[in-house]
């Protein structure tokens, strides 16, 4: 009777579920989509927007879902890591590999160990709690940050140093937070030695499955082409990944952003054609934005207002620890990485780093993951909320501002004009090509031909004034110009090094030969 009682009550229980889920999507994409219709809200990071009105909705006590840490850390962050994964270049990641590797690793210790001493020293929680507070905070989160260097058009290897840290430094701090979440509970005891083993066990574990499921996948899809199966595949391989990583006791994020830089720069090259990469990649790019714009509101509706103003002053003193800890690994670091790198970190990129290291979904996963037999889980959760809140809050705000009192803006919008003008220019030059070709079809009037080419003639005119006047207005836009030619060059070659593979004449991707000859040109 028990049984056939639950059968009855599932039906409306899934209904309840899917209520909620339709008026969580509802709201969330309503807000994303209003700095559309509304331009002033432009100004404001969707990301941010979210949060804001999530806020609101905390305040008049209107909860729309309750947000468990399985939910984010199982379902939200796997597609998240692996679309960030997916889309960054390794050739840009291996130039910045020595910054970003200090960032995500010394970085993530000094952030526990700093914020850890302050809290412990000026907010009187022991060591061990107030360690374990900083690991939940060593997780960045700049997805809002990132997303508005590409609009504003700030230098691109700020937005490579600084997602390629939040993508290794989330791993590393789900290990540490690992590490350290049995002190308390007194069914562990700190041991340097061991500590360190078990961190190469977890970063290991998930480098080598991540890796072998990467490669597998990549040189599988070699043997057909049917985009949608190509396409699933990179979703098994994001959920898949993270959750063998940690069925095996490893770092399933450290394994998901594994998978994903390598079926993002090897795999779709070798395995997936120009049409399946632009495909798979506005997949990723839907899911990304779509399950973002469902985090960030529950991120703000999660909030318990009477919990932050009971522990308001330890959140201020976990705000100044962050901030102060987040400046020391920068700048210090960033130091070291111009010391011992050609490629130097300027102060004012050091400063755009430090200010722009927001916390986010990790972070609050991590709190809300605590046993609940821990006595002082409420509080950790209370503090990390705060520090999370004036992190996107204050900090996410204010960082256009502080790009632009920097000038790191420099050239970059018109740099983004003027490749957009060449690339529909070239666009429109095959159009022509096509319909001056003599290939036409004997059902379609040739007058209708003469009729489209007059049209896209007259683009292709006004573009190339447009150009002219570019070129004329800023003598820079030639080195644009040799720019984006070689990098049409370096494409090709690896293209052709990819179309060997595909067919057996090589077993694995060159390294690009025209790098060294086009940087010895210079």
């Amino acid at each position: 009777m028990a049984f056939i009682a639950t059968i009855a009550e599932e039906p409306s229980a899934i209904a309840a579920n899917l209520e909620q889920f339709l008026l969580v999507l509802s709201v969330s994409l309503s807000v994303a989509t209003l700095p559309q219709i509304i331009p002033w809200f432009r100004q404001i990071p969707y990301t941010l927007l979210l949060v804001i009105v999530g806020l609101g909705l905390a305040l008049v006590d209107v909860r729309l879902v309750n947000l468990s840490p399985e939910l984010i850390l199982s379902i939200f962050l796997p597609p998240l890591l692996f679309e960030a994964a997916w889309n960054l270049k390794w050739s840009e990641l291996r130039q910045n590999i020595i910054p970003v590797s200090l960032f995500a690793a010394i970085g993530v210790v000094i952030s526990v160990v700093g914020i850890g001493i302050g809290v412990h020293q000026f907010a009187g929680l022991s060591l061990s709690i107030a360690l374990l507070l900083g690991a939940s905070l060593s997780a960045t989160d700049p997805v809002s940050v990132v997303a508005l260097f590409r609009e504003l058009g700030a230098p691109k290897r700020l937005s490579v140093v600084m997602e390629g840290e939040s993508l290794f430094n989330d791993g590393v701090a789900v290990v540490a937070f690992s590490l350290l979440v049995g002190i308390p509970l007194g069914i562990e005891q700190f041991d340097l030695q061991v500590s360190i083993l078990r961190f190469i066990s977890f970063v290991g574990l998930g480098l080598g499955v991540g890796g072998l499921v990467g490669f597998g996948i990549s040189y599988l899809t070699q043997r057909f082409d049917l985009p949608l199966v190509e396409q699933s595949l990179t979703l098994i391989s994001a959920y898949g990944t993270y959750i063998i990583v940690e069925e095996f006791g490893g770092s399933g994020v450290i394994g998901v952003v594994t998978v994903g830089l390598i079926l993002g720069n090897f795999g779709s090259r070798i395995g997936m054609n120009p049409r399946t990469r632009v495909i798979v990649s506005e997949f990723w790019e839907f899911l990304a934005f779509f399950i973002n714009s469902i985090v960030f509101l529950l991120i703000g509706d999660q909030i318990h207002f009477a919990s932050l103003v009971e522990n308001f002053d330890e959140i201020l003193i976990a705000i100044a620890a962050t901030v102060i800890t987040r400046a020391i690994a920068i700048y210090g670091l960033g130091s070291l990485s111009n010391l011992i790198t050609p490629v130097k970190i300027g102060l004012p990129e050091q400063t755009v780093l430090w200010w722009g290291g927001l916390r986010g979904s990790v972070s609050i996963a991590l709190a809300l993951s605590l046993p609940t037999v821990l006595p002082e889980r409420e509080q950790i959760s209370a503090i990390v909320f705060g520090v999370v809140l004036f992190t996107l809050l204050v900090q996410g705000l204010t960082i256009k501002p502080l790009l632009q009192n920097l000038n790191l803006l420099g050239d970059e919008p018109l740099r983004r004009q003027y490749l957009e003008a060449v690339a529909r220019r070239v666009a429109l030059n095959r159009v022509m090509e096509r319909l001056e070709s003599g290939k036409q079809r004997p059902e379609i009037e040739p007058e209708y031909y003469r009729y489209q080419a007059a049209l896209v003639q007259g683009q292709l005119n006004q573009l190339e004034s447009e150009i002219t006047e570019l070129r004329q207005r800023h003598p820079e836009t030639r080195e644009y110009a040799i720019e984006q030619l070689r990098e049409e060059l370096l494409a090709i070659e690896a293209d052709t090094y990819a179309d060997f593979i595909k067919s057996g004449q090589l077993n694995s991707e060159l390294s690009p030969y025209l790098t060294d000859v086009l940087s010895s040109d210079e």
